[in-house]
């Protein structure tokens, strides 16, 4: 174990010295700030036209929403009793991008549904339900005539409007949410492909130049392989805490001064909403901010990133082990530097399967082969990223510790097995790597 050490101390000194490793410590956060940036800033810029149907059989919202026009929506009202069905393949409701149906229940119940043809803006969503709100305010007004504004203002709870695929009603594809789990994913893979590589070019190198029988002199192979990997692995921990701090910063800077939450209709004056409702200038401004303050709730409110971090770093770290010992395995079979060239394709195909497993697991989080993909060893740590950004069901938290235990003892049968390979290989040359060869050497102890 201490010839281990000595080895991964080796190994830990010489990567973090090099230039890629500084660059790619700071640049590759760099870049991740600029794209969320990107997101947060062009993200309230988008324009949509609707043409909104509203199921109005009762006639409650008296065939208008609004006093004036609104460049972004045209209503229309439909008297009669639709179903999503009617709706998502009649042919003459296909001109219309969504369907609403009112009831008199919503005055109660303040529960209502849009149902969409493709998925709306933030924007869009925040000024249709302004929109409805208002018109619901004004109805409750004129029934109640006899409550002052004041005690109604006390007594009058938000519209919860509810949006959702006409094609997926039970909501089965992904959430936002999701999304930054499938990011956590990504950079798992990312992080694994970088420095599986290094242990691969560093495994070839070393016994292409004949250095490794040097090191075999005074250690055992098993021990240089495990000194390699842990050396390296620490690299590239260090690697991700420069960028979470570099990240963490750089949003919390961006939350404070780029992107403050100066127009959450939460915290304003519901006489400032219904006076300024008509001004058309104040809603862009209003449903603007609410565009990209979207984004900043779901980073700084709704993910939970501690608990998101601690499954990443157990996740990383797990995942590492199992693709670094393949890594290390190609690097001491191969005949040469040049060699192991030919098994990269099919592991980078094999990393791209992962991340296809997590885009699965976004859109199809109750299917088979999600449940399949969330379990299976190559494909554990993107999934179980997603579905911790989502949530699991109640009762369904054993899962995520039944994968983690799969994964593990899946990377202790792989490093068992990369350990013989890298015994029997790491001293042959000048050959080209053949499946009996590979059998040959996992037979032979």
């Amino acid at each position: 174990m201490k010839n281990s050490l000595l080895i991964a101390l080796r190994e830990f000194k010489e990567r973090i010295g090099t230039r890629s490793f500084i660059l790619f410590s700071f640049i590759g956060p760099l870049v991740v700030l600029g794209m969320i940036y990107l997101l947060f800033s062009l993200g309230g810029n988008s324009k949509q036209h609707w043409k909104v149907l509203i199921a109005d059989h009762g006639n409650l919202l008296d065939s208008k929403i609004m006093p004036g026009e609104d460049k972004a929506i045209d209503y229309a009202f439909y008297n009669g009793v639709l179903t999503l069905d009617d709706f998502a393949n009649g042919k003459k409701f296909q001109e219309y991008d969504a369907f609403l149906e009112i009831n008199e229940k919503v005055l109660s119940n303040k529960i209502g549904f849009v149902f969409y043809r493709e998925a709306p803006s933030v924007r869009m969503q925040t000024r249709i339900q302004f929109q409805i709100e208002r018109r619901l305010e004004e109805i409750l007004i004129e029934r109640f005539d006899e409550i002052p504004l004041k005690e109604y203002l006390k007594i009058k709870q938000k519209l919860n409007l509810t949006f959702a695929d006409v094609y997926d009603p039970n909501n089965q594809s992904s959430k936002l949410e999701g999304w930054v789990g499938y990011f956590y994913g990504v950079i798992i893979f990312l992080f694994i492909f970088l420095f599986g590589m290094t242990i691969l070019r560093s495994v070839a190198v070393e016994k292409s130049n004949r250095i490794v029988e040097v090191l075999l002199a005074t250690t055992s192979p098993r021990q240089l392989m495990q000194g390699k990997i842990i050396g390296i692995g620490f690299s590239a921990f260090l690697q991700f805490v420069f960028w979470t701090v570099i990240i963490g910063a750089g949003l919390y800077f961006m939350r404070e001064t780029i992107f403050p939450d100066l127009l959450d209709a939460s915290k304003m004056n519901v006489n400032e909403l219904i006076v300024d409702g008509a001004n058309q200038s104040f809603q862009e401004s209003h449903f603007a901010a609410r565009e990209y303050n979207e984004f900043v709730e779901l980073v700084f409110d709704r993910i939970h990133f501690v608990n998101m971090t601690f499954f990443f770093l157990i996740f990383f770290l797990l995942g590492y082990l199992f693709y670094g010992a393949i890594f290390a395995a190609i690097g001491a079979t191969t005949g040469s530097e040049s060699d192991g060239q030919q098994f990269v394709l099919p592991l980078i195909f094999l990393l791209f399967f992962a991340l296809y497993a997590g885009y699965h697991s976004l859109y199809y989080p109750d299917s088979g082969l999600t449940t399949f993909f969330h379990y299976l060893p190559f494909t554990s740590p993107v999934v179980v990223m997603v579905k911790l950004a989502t949530g699991y069901g109640v009762g369904e938290a054993y899962q995520i510790y039944l994968s983690m235990i799969i994964l593990l003892f899946s990377a202790i049968i792989v490093m068992m097995i990369a350990s013989r390979l890298y015994k029997n290989g790491i001293l042959q040359f000048g050959h080209r790597v053949r499946l009996r060869h590979v059998f040959k050497w996992l037979k032979k102890t």
